[in-house]
């Protein structure tokens, strides 16, 4: 069985907006890329370790894989088998803050 998938509520709100900014320009293009975001992240069910670790956190367990200029930064949790999404970040936007594991 695979890992569940979680967004956090800073990720829910960075897709929003994200689909938002695109659709001003083309609301087509916006929901393919939204529903490409999300689809990539689901690819983290199965393959949890496929992104690459981010320098930047120094924490082996915040990983990323970058979907076209977008990081998708997500946490794994090995023991109860979850990928919490944190951020979906435009790579030019520098690093983003990320809520530390309670």
């Amino acid at each position: 069985m695979g890992y569940q998938i979680t967004l956090s509520s800073s990720a829910r709100r960075d897709l929003r907006d994200i689909v938002r900014y695109i659709s001003l320009d083309s609301p087509d293009r916006a929901v393919r890329f939204g529903r490409l975001l999300v689809s990539s992240t689901k690819q983290l069910t199965e393959f949890p370790e496929m992104g690459r670790m981010v320098p930047e956190f120094r924490d082996p367990s915040i990983r990323e894989i970058v979907v076209r200029s977008y990081r998708v930064i997500y946490r794994v949790d090995y023991d109860t088998r979850r990928v919490d999404v944190a951020r979906f970040w435009h790579g030019a936007r520098g690093t983003p803050e990320i809520q530390q594991r309670s």
